[in-house]
């Protein structure tokens, strides 16, 4: 969007055009236009000079564009004109005439303890105002005026006097300017002295002493008779335009309203150049109103509403203040004429802004460079090139010179609809005639060069930007980005030549950024020779890049690289400890445990101490591997450190570590340290150690932590509603596990292992209603009964004896296809040996030799107690010896079955042998 500042004095003219009252105006345009997020400052002609009517200078306005935050600073001399708008004529330097000298006599007025000439003349004695540059510095001695004693004022000194005097401070500095306010104060000089009350706010305004500011304004009202005029005010508000203070700027120009006092041209030209600057759109919206219902026209105003809704996308409302001006009839400037031009182009309307701009030289306005300007961004917005391009080939036709802004955006344009020739042609016309691109149009240019493989381009327009002082950090930036976004990085190495690349050699920032790159795109090779080649020295720098680009490498998947490049890196005495860890896991998820274990002892020989996050991929790796046993001894190295606290998620592992391996005391152990250390717990911690530490803690802590994480809002899953069903079943606890089952169910998490786990827990309880009711519900719900409820089944009617539902179920478990595993058969063997069935024992042997998985351990146990049962003894040693021959090792179980089965045969030393031999051998 173009920027335009200007100030203009404005001509009425009889043609309407368009329904605007159209004003021609005598100016000078000083302005710059803002081209894609890039400002330049360019002087811009001056228009022809028309004769102006006095009727038409009344109250000056600040003069605002749509594109620009101030147009121009205000001339302090706006907040003290009269309500006519007018000026005092023929200032002249007060103090040469009053003083005589360029520096004070030792009768001058300043001089404390000079009387005051009451026959001095008249004129004299008014109170002027000096204008700026006839003040302070105009061949008076400085130091001589400001140097005085306030006590030795005469307190007859006339108010004319005063008033000079306090100018004239008010001019030089503020300290004894407020004191000879205070002065004039304690003498009775401000007694309906609205000049002295003016100066002074000025000073205030300055300060920005507010308070001090707000209470001159009650003592002026209240306690010296004085009329707070809008000058008043406006000495104020033009403090706040200065320094870009909205809020304040607003609380005065209300306080001026609650006051009664009727804002001016000026008043309005200030705040509205004020909020604009400050895009404080409601301020605004609401003084705009304010000087509408008070039929005051300022132009300034109308622009800044328009550039404000423009600027905020809200076309509509910036339609309805043009339709404002015809309404309000309001003579337009060149700055409303660009304003609309620019509010059209904007959104678009491009055909009504090139209206606006017939219409605006149908009104006398002259042609302009910035008018052509904001259209030809507009099209080129757009993409609508063809009419930008005919629009460049008229400004000669009308008598104007292209300016850097006109080539900018026609190369912004033509770069949008990625026409390379276009765009390069203007590039080179734009250096041709003396001006300098700006960053929007490097950006376009490498952009357009990288995509269409104009290497050559690329290398011209890299050293243009070096020449204009843009930082390579930037440059290579850029750079970098146009060859990604078009997916040919890996022709960045031929571009990079010689002082760009001896930059990046010795720079670190640049040298960074390039690697990364590089590392990005797997131009490891590339990224290593940079690397290599690189100029400066810093070894903690260099380590933490070396880091970056490894890490980098694995959140990206390029596994094989990481190794790459840390085999590329200088190895120091000492390992670095967070690179060392990165490649411990990345090795770890490679499957290189050897390499990964490796690593890890080199850190532990080299004394330094492993930090948590260390132990955590330590013991991952070890996890990973299968080998719990080694993690365990990590996490009791870690326990010797005292002051390692473990995460949440290295908790979460130790758990998992402990529960696979059995480790019941480590478990609760571990569990009652969680709860002393305060551990925040969220959902999956509860989830984590009611699924492991199911077997170590009693049932009443276990149900205490699931009624707790359901309080905490937390979701069990699955497996937790499956382990406390387990525990409840195991314990009993029939009436908690039907309400957690029904729970589960109603949430959606019931599966077969459900099913099963309550049906196995009916089972060991003999309670065969709910135990058969269970099965039926299975079925009804979509489950198949599964292998394991059979087995379920099967055990429990088995070991009560019930054998003719026990054979049912056998045949109902054989007509579902499914086929026999070890627990089946092993069941089997207890059932029909506990009954004494030998001939079935040996039926179902058998049948598991032939087409069952053959025996277990479990299996061989089994059958060593069933042959105990029928008195066969020989053959339940037979049993043990067959073991050994097949490689299965008897566990303590087997010799106990087989001692068992000798004492009940009278085969007493044989048991007292066996019994001997177990104590020997420690089992």
């Amino acid at each position: 969007m173009a920027c335009l500042k200007f100030s203009i004095s404005s001509d009425t003219h009889d043609s309407k055009k368009l329904n605007f009252i159209v004003n021609s105006s005598q100016l000078t345009l000083a302005g710059y236009v803002h081209a894609t997020g890039v400002c330049i400052v360019k002087p811009i002609s001056k228009l022809k000079h028309v004769r102006v009517s006095s009727s038409d200078t009344q109250s000056p306005e600040l003069s605002e564009s749509n594109h620009a935050d101030i147009p121009k600073s205000v001339d302090e001399r706006l907040v003290l004109t009269n309500p006519d708008g007018e000026f005092r004529k023929g200032r002249r330097n007060i103090w040469r005439r009053f003083l005589g000298a360029k520096k004070l006599s030792k009768d001058a007025t300043l001089e404390p303890n000079s009387a005051s000439n009451g026959n001095k003349n008249e004129k004299e004695e008014k109170p002027m105002f000096v204008s700026e540059g006839e003040g302070i510095g105009s061949g008076l001695d400085r130091g001589n005026v400001l140097d005085f004693d306030l006590g030795g004022f005469r307190s007859d000194l006339s108010l004319a006097r005063c008033n000079l005097i306090l100018e004239r401070l008010e001019k030089g500095r503020d300290d004894e300017a407020l004191r000879f306010f205070e002065w004039m104060r304690n003498n009775g000089k401000l007694k309906k002295n609205v000049t002295a009350y003016k100066l002074v706010l000025r000073v205030m305004g300055r300060r920005q002493d507010w308070d001090g500011a707000e209470r001159i304004i009650d003592e002026m009202s209240n306690y010296s008779g004085c009329e707070v005029s809008f000058q008043v005010f406006n000495t104020l508000i033009y403090a706040c335009h200065k320094r870009g203070l909205v809020k304040l700027g607003a609380k005065w120009f209300h306080m001026m309203l609650d006051t009664g006092v009727r804002p001016n041209v000026a008043t309005f030209g200030m705040l509205m150049s004020l909020y604009q600057k400050g895009c404080a759109v409601e301020e605004a919206e609401f003084t705009f109103s304010k000087m509408r219902s008070l039929k005051v026209t300022c132009q300034t105003a109308y622009s800044a509403m328009i550039t404000m809704y423009t600027r905020s996308g809200y076309y509509n409302k910036a339609e309805q203040i043009i339709d404002f001006l015809t309404e309000d009839e309001v003579n337009l400037n060149l700055e409303n004429w660009l304003v609309l031009l620019n509010a059209y182009s904007q959104q678009g309307k491009l055909d009504e802004a090139e209206r606006i701009l017939v219409s605006m030289h149908e009104a006398g306005f002259s042609p302009h460079v910035v008018a052509y300007n904001t259209l030809i961004t507009g099209y080129g917005k757009a993409s609508k090139m063809d009419a930008a391009q005919r629009l460049f080939w008229n400004l000669n036709d009308v008598g104007l010179e292209p300016d850097e802004t006109t080539y900018r955006s026609m190369i912004e344009g033509w770069g949008r609809v990625d026409n390379y020739k276009e765009a390069g042609w203007f590039y080179k016309s734009l250096k041709n005639a003396g001006f300098k691109p700006n960053s929007a149009n490097f950006f376009t240019m490498i952009n357009l060069q990288a995509k269409h493989g104009d290497e050559e381009g690329v290398i011209t327009t890299l050293s243009d930007m070096l020449a204009m002082k843009c930082q390579y950090s930037s440059v290579l930036g850029i750079l970098l980005q146009a060859y990604e976004r078009v997916g040919r990085i890996n022709r960045v190495p031929s571009v990079l030549k010689d002082s760009f690349y001896r930059h990046v050699l010795v720079n670190q920032t640049s040298c960074s950024i390039l690697v990364m790159a590089y590392v990005k795109h797997c131009l490891v090779d590339d990224a290593i020779k940079v690397l290599q080649d690189k100029q400066w020295k810093d070894s903690v720098f260099e380590d933490n890049l070396y880091h970056l680009l490894i890490c980098s490498c694995k959140e990206l998947g390029y596994l094989d690289n990481a190794v790459k490049i840390y085999a590329c890196m200088p190895k120091p005495d000492k390992p670095n400890l967070h690179i060392t860890c990165t490649m411990i896991e990345i090795y770890s998820v490679m499957g290189r445990f050897t390499e990964a274990e490796k690593l890890y002892f080199n850190l532990k020989s080299s004394g330094i101490s492993l930090d948590m996050i260390a132990f955590s991929i330590i013991v991952r790796m070890y996890v990973l591997s299968g080998s719990l046993k080694d993690a365990c001894s990590v996490l009791d190295t870690m326990d010797n450190q005292k002051n390692i606290t473990p995460d949440i998620y290295l908790l979460r592992d130790m758990l998992r570590i402990y529960q696979r391996l059995g480790m019941l005391d480590k478990l609760a152990e571990l569990y009652y340290k969680i709860l002393k250390n305060g551990v925040p717990w969220d959902q999956e911690m509860y989830n984590c150690v009611l699924n492991c530490c199911a077997r170590a803690l009693p049932v009443d802590e276990l149900s205490r932590l699931f009624d707790e994480m359901l309080r905490c809002g937390f979701a069990p899953n699955t497996i937790t509603f499956n382990v406390m069903l387990d525990v409840y079943g195991k314990a009993g606890l029939f009436k908690k596990a039907r309400r957690l089952f029904w729970m589960a169910r109603k949430r959606g998490l019931v599966d077969v292992v459900s099913y099963n786990t309550i049906i196995a827990a009916y089972g060991k309880s003999k309670d065969f209603k709910n135990m058969s009711s269970a099965v039926r519900k299975m079925e009804f719900s979509g489950f198949s009964v599964s292998l394991i409820a059979y087995n379920c089944m099967l055990d429990a009617y088995g070991k009560d004896g019930q054998m003719e539902k026990f054979k049912n179920v056998l045949q109902r478990m054989k007509e579902s296809g499914y086929a026999s595993d070890h627990y089946t058969y092993n069941i089997v063997f207890n059932v029909y040996g506990e009954q004494g069935w030998i001939e079935e024992v040996a039926d179902v042997l058998k049948e598991l030799k032939e087409y069952g998985p053959g025996l277990d351990l479990c299996s061989y146990n089994t059958l060593i107690k069933a042959y105990g049962i029928a008195g066969m003894i020989e053959d339940a040693v037979a049993l043990v010896k067959e073991m050994r021959e097949y490689e299965i090792e008897p566990d303590r179980v087997t010799y106990i079955n087989l001692i068992t089965a000798l004492q009940k045969n009278d085969k007493v030393l044989e048991a007292v042998k066996w019994s001997l031999w177990m104590k020997q051998m420690g089992i």
